[in-house]
């Protein structure tokens, strides 16, 4: 795997772009390009494809995982994916699916200490289903989406992208321990215990 440092300019994120494709699978049709330009890379966050950069003062910067994202485009685009397609999968794939897919080391996240470590563990009872995200949340128009957690707690939201079904399954695992608090001190139903 390929192992580079963070906070590049988009210039230098083509470039590194470049040098991680170079021995690898290009597209051949005419239609797409091998290696992304800046435009490319602009209309891929836009799409969702990548995620947004880091912005020091007016400089965005990019990293491993925007990386990995840009070169996973073009080997799945290399199989003859369709972007559509690629958007349908892309955003749902860990650090480590990405980094398996692309070939490129994602850095990992740094580990969160004390109260936020209470987002992070894991529920000791199953998630509730993922319910799909408001049909207003689909259209790029959408200010506020409203997600029914269970319990009769709502989450309203402004999202700078439409929700996916795995944010939406996300979004639910993380309430899961406060849904499962607020339960033990009968502030609301269990989910489970919900009609």
């Amino acid at each position: 795997m390929l192992q580079f440092v963070s906070d590049w300019t988009i210039a230098e994120l083509t470039e590194r772009c470049a040098e991680a494709l170079a021995d690898r699978d290009a597209p051949d049709s005419g239609r797409v390009r091998a290696v992304p330009d800046e435009r490319a890379i602009r209309y891929y966050t836009t799409l969702g494809l990548l995620d947004r950069p880091t912005l020091r003062g007016r400089t965005a910067l990019y990293g491993r995982r925007h990386l990995a994202q840009l070169v996973a485009i073009k080997r799945e685009q290399a199989r003859g994916a369709t972007l559509a397609e690629i958007q349908r999968t892309l955003p749902t794939l860990d650090d480590a699916a990405l980094a398996a897919l692309a070939g490129v080391e994602v850095a990992p996240a740094p580990r969160p200490t004390g109260r936020a470590e209470f987002w992070r563990a894991r529920p000791a009872t199953p998630a509730p289903p993922p319910v799909p995200a408001p049909a207003a949340a689909a259209s790029a128009l959408a200010l506020r989406v409203e997600l029914e957690l269970g319990g009769g707690l709502r989450l309203s939201l402004s999202p700078d992208r439409p929700l996916t079904d795995a944010d939406v399954a996300a979004l639910h695992a993380a309430a899961a321990p406060l849904l499962a608090e607020l339960a033990r001190r009968h502030l609301v139903t269990p989910p489970e215990a919900s009609p």
